[in-house]
Order: C-alpha cells, then structure tokens, then sequence
C-alpha cells in the first residue's frame, strides 16, 4: 500500500498553492481529438524568448523603409534585373551568389534541427509567429482557451457575430500589412503605398497584396497546427536529423513516472514527480503531450518547459521535468561533444565552403564585366601588306546604377594595332553592351601561331576601375618555321 504523508509547513507543499493548482487545473482543457487546439498562454522565460525572437520579423516590415542615398536600401528590382544591397548591386550574372546563399541557409537549418531540434519551426518560422500573434489577438477579443472553445460551439448571435467581426477584422489588417510589406521588398516601398491608395498599383502587386492576404488569413488564423502536420516539408523530413545527441524539449520519465495526481495534504511516496496536471499539454500550440516522447508535432517552442516548472515551483518540487535535454542524457548515458558528431562536422563544412564561396564573390563584384569571343569564322584575315588581322566581339557590362564612359585597350603583342576601339563610350546601367574590334600585327611580330592577348577596359572617371580578359591571336603556323 502507498504511504502517505501528512504535508505540514517548511518545505513541503504550500495548501493555498495546492488549492490553487487543482482549482486551475479543472478549467484546462486538453486537445485528445481531432478538433482545434486553443492553448493556454502562461508566462514564463521561453515565453519570454519566443516573443524577442519574433521580434526579429521587425525587419521584414521595416526594412523596405530604410533609405541609402537616393534609393532604398535593400531593394530586389525583378524587372531591372538588379539586387540592391546597400552599396552592392547584384546583377543576374551574379546569382550563382544566391545559390550558395540558399544552401547556406538550408544546411543551418539542418546543423540546428541535428543539435537543438526544430528551434526554427518554435521561434522564427513564419507560419509559427503569425499564429501565435493571430491567437493572442484571438485571446483578448473571445478570451480564454474555455471562453473560445465554448463560442466556437455556440449558434451565431449578435454577440458572437461582433467577437467574430472584431477579430477577423485585426487578422485582414496584419495580413494585409504582410503583404504590402512582401511586395515592398521589390519596388520602391513609399511609391508602393502611394499607388495602392490612389488604386494605381500594377496588376502584380495587387496579386501579390490578394495572395499574402488570403494566405496569410487561412493558414494563420484558421489551419494553424495543421500546416505543421500536413503541409510543412521540413515537419516531414526532421526525424532524419535527429540523433541520440540532439537536445529537445524531453520529458524525464524516469522522474516522472509513476505519475499520478497528488491528493490535497497527503504525499505518496511511490509516485513519480508528475502529478499528471496536463499543462504542458493545455499550452502546447499543437496539442501534443510530450510525455508521450518526440513526435511530429512538436515544434520544440518549449512552452511546455514554462508550464511544468509553473507545476513544480507551486508544489516544491525541482525544476526540468521537462527539459531540454538529449535522449542520452535521459537515460543517464554520457554525452558527446560536437566536434565528435560526424553529422554535424559534416553540416559545418559544407556551410564553411558555401559562406567563403558567398565572401568570395562579394568582394570580387567589381563594378565592370568584360567577355571577349574570339571571331573562328575565319581564324585570322592576311592583309595586303602582308600583316595579319583577327577579330573580336567584346561583351562589356555596366554593374553600377549609373553610365560609365570607359575605353578598351589591348597588349600582348609588340606594335599590334587596336581597331575598332579608339574613342571613349559609354556603357548603360545593367546592360550588356557588344563591340566589335580587331587586332592587327605585323608578320614580323609573330613569334608563334597563337599568342596570348590581355584585352582592358577602364573607366574614365576612376582609371584604377580596370577590368581584364585574356584572349589570343592567331596566324598561320607556316609563318613560324
């Protein structure tokens, strides 16, 4: 039979705070079907992080504000064909830079779901912020988790159609500010607003506001959770990156177990810490019991972390029966280090060479392109005074937001003559320009039937903005025996 002890002051359970927990408890209301989950919303230190973190979406709706110069900071012109970032402009030519960016950031999301879980799926996903701002909206205007669900079962009155309206009317607005804010990145933002007011805005951005708005509405305010479950690739894939190493949100079950509800002034010794109170479920965003261990649902927000140690502070207790801790750890096995993780050395070397490829190409841009193709159409043309000639297309692009006026120059061969390029012009922002020039050298000057050739193009107003391209002469081969 349990023992039972009678729970007397110092530091046993406090009765006022036992009271309170199984009064509070009894209005908690557990996701166990298929239904809508309406968590409850504790305070806590993972709370508190979840909500700095959403903070950093800040950037997505003011960024396109930010000016530099005479334009917007960062402004991804489509129809142009130029990227905007800051002092740098990154031209289509440019976009293998954007496939190792991508790659960057897909194996980061791969390096942290292996060390820490889905951190990015708890605190910075899209689709999990809109829905916590989209519920906590919901939460001040029907009120608590038993307030909402009984209005959701309620016939439609003149009191629910108002909560309904009044709600409905705050998510169109956020989802409305989502889209706007999307299509701002890619044109100028304060021209933007101007042209919705004025119902001047072109047919895209007003698919692009329709879009975001109704996207963000649905699956924000309506499918929620499910998006997690159902349409979420990462959701589906994250099992695979998981190892014995990972730390996650983690129940100790053998702390915990057995569990049992604990009766008012009385303590069973044979019973494990959890006194089986259900809050870690009642705010779980997904309403999954992570007692049950790891499961698709769990986004790894750690809320549930918040509300046990809410349960365990009120009845003096150890925190961290849930924690965040490896599968290892929970059952007492020593950890491994991460440089000893070859997945994770793995992970780290391939965004290692992706960030020095992106470092690369950054600070090599330069601010003018040339490409020289050599005309094989014929090889080379003697001339009637016996020299030989050979001709070139060049291919020379503007990358600055201005025209430049440049030059081209060649060397290579001594007393060659540059046709074709002997005055100044100017060559269009973003735009690939073409010229045509031709080589002409003596027969004297020919030392072998293929001679390497450095064609140059500078600008005129900063000479030390030079650009090179290594092409070649050709000529006969009998002229060198």
């Amino acid at each position: 039979m349990p023992r039972e002890v009678n729970v007397s002051s110092g530091n046993d359970v406090n009765q006022k705070q036992l009271d309170d927990l199984y009064d509070e408890s009894a209005s908690w209301h557990v996701n166990v079907d298929a239904g809508s989950v309406f968590a409850k919303r504790m305070p806590g230190k993972y709370r508190t992080l979840k909500w700095l973190t959403m903070l950093t979406w800040a950037v997505f709706f003011l960024g396109p504000y930010l000016r530099w110069g005479d334009r917007q900071a960062v402004l991804l012109d489509i129809p142009n064909r130029k990227f905007h970032i800051f002092d740098i402009t990154i031209l289509p030519q440019d976009v293998w830079m954007l496939s190792l960016l991508l790659l960057f950031f897909a194996i980061l999301l791969a390096v942290v779901t292996s060390i820490a879980g889905r951190v990015f799926c708890g605190y910075f996903c899209f689709q999990t912020v809109w829905t916590d701002i989209f519920t906590w909206i919901e939460e001040k205007v029907e009120g608590n988790p038993s307030q909402r669900r009984k209005l959701k079962e309620a016939p439609m009155d003149a009191r629910k159609l108002r909560l309904r309206s009044i709600k409905y009317f705050f998510w169109l607005l956020i989802s409305m500010l989502t889209g706007i804010s999307f299509a701002a990145w890619f044109t100028d933002a304060y021209a933007l607003w101007g042209s919705y007011f004025s119902l001047t805005a072109p047919m895209i951005a007003w698919v692009v506001l329709a879009m975001f708005s109704a996207g963000t509405f649905i699956l924000a305010g309506f499918m929620r959770e499910q998006v997690c479950f159902w349409l979420c690739p990462y959701a589906r894939i994250q099992g695979v990156m998981y190892d014995r190493e990972t730390i996650l949100p983690a129940y100790d079950y053998t702390r915990g177990e057995p569990r049992g509800k604990m009766k008012k002034g009385v303590q069973e010794a044979d019973k494990g810490d959890c006194v089986d109170c259900n809050q870690c479920v009642a705010v779980c965003p997904t309403g999954i019991d992570i007692r049950a261990g790891q499961q698709e649902g769990c986004i790894t927000c750690a809320l549930c972390l918040d509300a046990c140690d809410s349960v365990m502070d009120k009845i003096n207790k150890p925190r961290g029966l849930i924690r965040y801790a490896s599968l290892d750890e929970i059952e007492g096995k020593p950890t491994v280090a991460l440089y000893k993780r070859p997945r994770v050395l793995v992970y780290f070397s391939i965004m290692t060479i992706a960030l020095v490829g992106i470092v690369y190409g950054l600070l090599n841009l330069g601010s003018l392109e040339l490409k020289v193709v050599h005309d094989r159409a014929p090889l080379y043309v003697q001339m009637s005074d016996g020299s030989f000639q050979n001709r070139y297309d060049l291919k020379m692009l503007n990358k600055l937001d201005h025209e430049v006026d440049v030059r081209v120059r060649a060397r290579g061969i001594e007393g060659m003559e540059l046709i074709g390029a002997e005055e100044a012009f100017t060559l269009r922002s973003g735009t690939m320009s073409s010229r045509t020039v031709f080589i002409r050298a003596d027969r004297d000057s020919l030392h072998a039937s293929r001679i390497p050739i450095i064609f140059e193009i500078y600008n005129l107003n900063n000479p030390a903005d030079v650009v090179r391209y290594e092409g070649a002469f050709f000529s006969p081969e009998r002229q060198h025996r």
